[in-house]
């Protein structure tokens, strides 16, 4: 084992102790220390689940990029390990970026990702490639034929000074293949498929799709797999432009739903949209369970909102609440892993609550709960103007969630939750009429909020860094509105 990582490692195993449990959510994976981005190697390897993460463990910033490691054995309960990859080796001195992980035949755990060098030490432009790593679930070597995808595999016009991501899967033949995305000279990005028999010799064959400038530019992380007969396709594109309320995070993730042709070797496909409306969602990775359950986790920040980091912070970054996946009505669902719901306590019920203005509701406040709210016009022939979900609240601080039937719009609010930056607050989406009645499902962990909307069909999440303190919960009307609200305590926290 190489120098940098023993010392990642050793840094590590100081700094966790220092990290109080309640100075992070519950059941949101935050880095062991320091910073994290993307997850990586998202899997499933001997009874249990597998998460890496871009990391860096000695600052809160975006530097110097390991491989994070934690392990789990319900997607809830994470227990880190030490740091799995740091960069040590000539093809990837400058970083450890993204990749997957699978296991082999033989029982052991292939890890993939990209290695990165500059040209020089001032260069701006690094080399990026794809290299393997073998291991037993804690300690992983690199191999010796790294780097096993390099440019010299590019088609003409495609740089290799962006070329990442590679994402891992296994035929039903027992072959292999793998997608990595790159661009071409105007930064329109491309995903290359690339095939072994065995995992480790890689061979080019094909451009799998090619985005014509309508999703951003290049493609970054992306996750493919089965559903229902259908092909799915995850992809983080950098520079989006909003078409209607779809696409507004400037570099978010889509799902592209189509098929491939007869070889396998191209995708197109027929339906796209946004997989998180809200505010800070990137780079999702999917696993399939072995209850046969598709089980989808991301990034739970935004680029353009990472200059909100404070530098007295011992951590920075967490991921989203894993959710399961599915299709319906042609469209890509999202709900709470189920396995969250043993961990409810203390349930509050209120039915038919008339809201007018500002009502508070006895037992409904707190910072780690579920709520389920159920919004209607009082009177169906009269729709009202505005209903409001405040949460994270004090006589100071308070984000919200709220909704216009009218204009069918949801919007997500956190201008107020105490941001000393001027970052991205807000972020809108268009729900279905259905005359003015909205569900709502809100998850909140201590510093975030995913809300879950008409069962999934849309799904907005957002970090909220009030102080802890801001607990109360209310609501708020223009106009008469009605609703049913369960609450529960959402504890996974020892006694």
């Amino acid at each position: 084992m190489k120098q940098r990582l023993l010392f990642a490692r050793a840094y590590e195993e100081d700094a966790l102790p220092r990290i109080p449990k309640d100075a992070r959510p519950q059941f949101h994976l935050t880095p062991c220390v320091g910073w994290m981005n993307d997850p990586n190697g998202f899997s499933y390897y001997q009874g249990e689940y597998h998460l890496f993460y871009q990391y860096n463990p000695y600052k809160t910033e975006w530097d110097d990029m390991h491989w994070g490691h934690a392990v789990s054995p319900d997607l809830l309960h994470w227990r880190y390990l030490p740091a799995a990859l740091a960069p040590d080796e000539w093809y990837d001195a400058d970083g450890c970026w993204s990749g997957s992980a699978i296991e082999l035949p033989d029982g052991k755990q292939l890890l993939i990702y990209t290695g990165i060098r500059k040209l020089s030490h001032n260069s701006e432009e690094a080399l990026q490639v794809q290299c393997l790593a073998l291991g037993d679930g804690v300690n992983y070597e690199k191999l010796e034929q790294n780097p096993v995808i390099s440019g010299d595999s590019l088609p003409d016009g495609l740089s290799p000074f962006n070329f990442r991501d590679p994402k891992i899967w296994r035929e039903k033949d027992g072959s292999y293949r793998c997608i990595v995305g790159t661009c071409d000279q105007e930064q329109k990005g491309r995903l290359l498929l690339y095939r072994s028999d065995d995992a480790l010799s890689w061979r080019f064959e094909s451009v799998f799709i090619e985005n014509d400038g309508r999703f951003g530019l290049m493609w970054e992380c992306p996750d493919f797999f089965e559903m229902d007969g259908r092909k799915l396709l995850l992809v983080s594109p950098q520079f989006m432009l909003p078409e209607g309320f779809e696409y507004h995070n400037g570099n978010g993730t889509v799902c592209l739903i189509g098929d491939t042709d007869d070889s396998g070797r191209h995708f197109a496909y027929t339906q796209h949209q946004s997989v998180d409306y809200g505010i800070d969602f990137y780079a999702a990775q999917t696993i399939l369970t072995p209850d046969g359950r598709r089980v989808m986790i991301g990034w739970l920040q935004n680029w353009d909102a990472c200059q909100n980091n404070r530098k007295e912070q011992i951590w920075y970054g967490q991921m989203t609440l894993p959710r399961e996946i599915f299709l319906r009505n042609g469209r890509l669902c999202q709900r709470p892993l189920r396995e969250l719901e043993q961990y409810r306590r203390n349930r509050v019920e209120y039915k038919n609550i008339t809201v007018e203005d500002e009502t508070v509701l006895y037992g409904i406040e707190g910072r780690c709960v579920e709520l389920f709210i159920t919004v209607r016009p009082k009177d169906p022939e009269k729709l009202f103007q505005k209903f409001s979900l405040r949460f994270a609240q004090n006589e100071k601080y308070r984000s919200s969630l709220s909704f216009r039937p009218h204009e069918r719009i949801v919007k997500i609010d956190r201008k107020c939750s105490g941001s000393r930056r001027a970052i991205i607050h807000q972020r809108r989406c268009l729900v279905p009429n259905k005359d003015g009645e909205i569900s709502m499902r809100v998850i909140l962990d201590r510093n975030s909020i995913e809300a879950f909307l008409n069962d999934g069909d849309q799904v907005m999440s957002a970090v909220i860094m009030t102080e802890q303190a801001a607990k109360g919960i209310s609501f708020h009307a223009i106009g008469e509105v009605e609703i049913d609200v369960v609450k529960y305590e959402l504890c996974l926290e020892e006694e």
